[in-house]
């Protein structure tokens, strides 16, 4: 779980005042480190794998979204493939591995819930996931260009879905929604 953890590890080294814990990453296509793009697209992950922003979640839970134009609930209709509904399958981390399956890359999806090695996923298959408008949609909200958000999912997918599923298991809603807030918690997303 490197990813993760180097980028846990450079949070915790800012917060004690100094540099970065992890290496510097190198710039990507748009000027933008790539820990910095990550950090930009974790909160919209995190609110996808929590389903997040559809308006069906607790008062409580926190929205991981940063603030700006569109709703992350419209956008997580869109991305996920539904309009809305109700939790559960329709969205969340069943939803995102249902997206993952039908675009073809159901073993990527199945390795990353198991607890064996994750398969990576080639930065061209999240286009094929999420389609052009998706990834459009899920790039204008983290404030980065198609390519970082592109490259950055790549990345960010297998490693936060394995990190969720740590028992080789979808967990139920309770649980993930748990995870996902101690994931964001860590990441200084939430308080």
């Amino acid at each position: 779980m490197g990813l993760l953890d180097d980028l846990l590890g450079g949070l915790a080294g800012q917060a004690m005042g100094g540099r970065a814990q992890a290496a510097p990453a190198p710039a990507a296509a748009g000027g933008g480190s790539t820990s910095a793009v990550l950090m930009a697209l974790m909160p919209v992950v995190l609110a996808m794998l929590a389903n997040r922003g559809s308006g069906g979640g607790s008062p409580t839970q926190a929205n991981y979204a940063p603030t700006g134009g569109g709703g992350l609930g419209g956008l997580l209709g869109q991305v996920l493939g539904g309009g809305g509904g109700s939790a559960g399958m329709a969205g969340g981390l069943g939803g995102l591995l249902e997206q993952v399956r039908r675009a073809g890359f159901g073993d990527h999806a199945d390795s990353w819930v198991g607890t064996g090695a994750n398969q990576p996923l080639p930065p061209d298959a999240v286009t094929q996931i999420f389609g052009r408008e998706g990834l459009e949609q899920i790039s204008r909200h983290a404030g980065i260009s198609q390519d970082e958000a592109s490259r950055g999912l790549s990345q960010l997918l297998p490693e936060v879905v394995d990190r969720m599923t740590p028992s080789g298991d979808v967990p139920d809603a309770a649980a993930l929604t748990n995870s996902v807030d101690d994931l964001a918690r860590r990441l200084g997303l939430a308080r």
